[in-house]
């Protein structure tokens, strides 16, 4: 393929507005040209009502992926992650869509077709951007806002250490406000080029015409009918003729259908948040015990927000920022670039290193994190040289006197997650991971919308004196990490995951292989992984070697056999235009 050059930008200021310093300059012409001529695919101009709009919410000189040349592989480019949004996002890649478009309209179809893992009122989303130069690498933060009335006692567990009626895993407390569309939404005006009509057409019609439930829905939802028999909008989505839906029956959400046609005619998911959608989300949770009110909505906002970077070996590693799950995973992976661990022979000795670095990281992440807007949180130091170091020395002397370091850490099964990651034909890169939490969330359903709810309140830490407690607009931690590796200034990998709290530990497990040990992405992938939370507990998968699970299991640790996180991703060869994916 010939070289198209890098990705050029278009700035679209407000009405009236002049440049400032920094702002990335072109003509605001819809037909502007790249500066290497190749323009294939005109970048969007935007209305002056829309961008009034943007500036409102403090949205400035967005920036236009555009398409370029194609790849000998996939010609279009490629998206990976879960079925049904892969044909969607690759339809839209087909017809000239770049990768946030596909992106966006990908992950509008999979909160539909996959309503168990994530859904339109799934708690929140995370996403990572890069264009095809390298020049901007962005984050969208659309995790789920605590309500107002929201405290940090809330949830204080009993002595047993367990919340009273787990009121925070299910019902209409365990739901903030739901963070997914607006994050679509910022995207789409952001970095897109296509409208959010156009975008929800394809989740529209699969959520009117639904499909046949399979299984293991059928016995999930029979798990919790007894909750969703409790309110109106769970009995019209879960039930037929007073019986929770069996293996087979049509699974469909008219509802949500509807919802969606209505923003699809308004262009925007604004009225979600304020306006009459809003207020009947509202009313819902307050006829049903919930504290989400009508303000709570109108506060909320998606927001960009720069990536955490870490670099080793030739490599840019940008991963989202707190809330999410990647401070984890960098810490983890510089313990290991202080103890050179990419130069140390294979075996125990290196893999023990690797997980008593996981180990320190996830006490920490377990006993310090939470949201910074609203607690004292040392990322400087978790991330600083020094700390690498110090962290670094202790798993050294642990390692050569055959022990383990002490944490105490208690773990916590999460799951219920789609993460879908794309690379267009012009080399932008995109991942979203955006979720329910637990399966089906909060496993309430607004009536009249078909709106099932995530439990992102189930992420914060009940005990009120942790930095995660609950707390009025706060965001809790969560394990989302979609992550972008850059080699000489280009994004070269995509990669995200689903599987609750092994995410930020699938993600190590990959870097390991591709950053510190040079791998490509299919044998970074391919490669056995391990799971840890802090404590003893220690989770190998199947194909980890015998041998060194026996050795491991001398050494003190609680092993056992268990999966891991599923990772979905995407690579991108800027000197061929090659294309390729790869899910495991």
């Amino acid at each position: 393929m010939d070289a198209a050059g890098p990705l050029a930008y278009t700035s679209v200021m407000p009405a009236n507005s002049s440049p400032r310093p920094g702002d990335l300059q072109s003509p605001r012409s819809s037909t502007a040209t790249p500066p290497n001529g190749d323009c294939k695919s005109p970048a969007r101009s935007l209305s002056r009502r829309h961008a009034l709009r943007l500036a409102a919410i403090g949205i400035s000189a967005p920036f236009v992926l555009r398409a370029a040349e194609s790849s000998p592989k996939h010609p279009h480019g490629v998206v990976t992650g879960e079925p049904t949004a892969e044909k969607i996002g690759a339809q839209v890649l087909a017809s000239g869509g770049n990768a946030v478009d596909a992106m966006v309209a990908a992950a509008l179809a999979g909160a539909v077709a996959a309503p168990h893992q994530t859904g339109i009122g799934g708690y929140g989303a995370s996403i990572i951007i890069a264009s095809s130069d390298g020049k901007k690498v962005i984050c969208i933060d659309a995790n789920s806002a605590a309500p107002a009335a929201a405290h940090a006692a809330m949830f204080k567990p009993d002595d047993k250490g367990v919340v009273p009626g787990r009121v925070n895993e299910t019902g209409w407390l365990a739901a903030g406000v739901p963070g997914i569309l607006a994050g679509l939404q910022l995207a789409l005006d952001r970095h897109g080029t296509r409208s959010f009509r156009d975008s929800v057409t394809p989740a529209i019609a699969i959520a009117r015409d639904g499909f046949k439930l399979p299984a293991n829905l059928a016995t999930m939802i029979r798990s919790f009918s007894p909750l969703a028999k409790t309110h109106a909008g769970g009995r019209k989505l879960f039930f037929k003729d007073g019986e929770p839906l069996a293996a087979g029956d049509t699974y469909r959400n008219p509802e949500v259908a509807a919802l969606l046609e209505t923003l699809a005619q308004r262009n925007s998911v604004d009225s979600f948040y304020r306006g009459d959608l809003a207020q009947r989300i509202a009313e819902s949770f307050q006829k049903y015990g919930g504290l989400v009110t009508a303000k709570d909505m109108a506060a909320y906002q998606a927001r960009e927000v720069e990536p955490l970077r870490f670099e080793w070996n030739g490599c840019d590693v940008r991963t989202a920022p707190l809330t999410s799950g990647g401070l984890t995973t960098l810490q983890a992976l510089a313990a290991l670039r202080a103890l050179e661990w990419d130069k140390q022979p294979a075996g125990l000795t290196r893999t023990h290193a690797r997980i008593e670095a996981l180990r320190v990281a996830w006490a920490d992440r377990l006993a310090l994190l939470g949201d910074p807007q609203h607690a004292q949180v040392p990322v400087a130091k978790l991330l600083s040289a020094d700390y690498a170091k110090e962290t670094a020395e202790r798993i050294r002397r642990a390692v050569k006197d055959g022990k383990l370091l002490a944490h105490a850490a208690e773990s916590r099964p999460h799951t219920g997650t789609i993460s879908l990651s794309v690379v267009d034909k012009a080399g932008n890169l995109a991942v979203i991971t955006l979720t329910h939490g637990n399966g089906f969330g909060a496993r309430v359903t607004v009536d009249g919308l078909g709106l099932t709810l995530g439990h992102g309140m189930s992420r914060f830490d009940p005990h009120p004196a942790h930095p995660n407690a609950p707390g009025p607009g706060k965001r809790p931690l969560h394990n989302m990490v979609p992550t972008v590796v850059l080699r000489e200034g280009r994004p070269v990998l995509a990669i995200g995951g689903r599987g609750g709290r092994k995410i930020p530990n699938a993600l190590f497990e990959a870097l390991t292989h591709f950053v510190a040990l040079g791998q490509p992405m299919e044998a970074a992938l391919a490669a056995p992984r391990m799971h840890t939370e802090g404590n003893l507990n220690l989770e190998l998968e199947a194909k980890w070697p015998a041998a060194e699970a026996e050795s491991l299991a001398k050494l003190g640790y609680k092993t056992k056999t268990a999966g891991s996180a599923t990772l979905s991703a995407v690579a991108f060869n800027p000197k061929s235009g090659e294309c390729r994916a790869a899910m495991r």
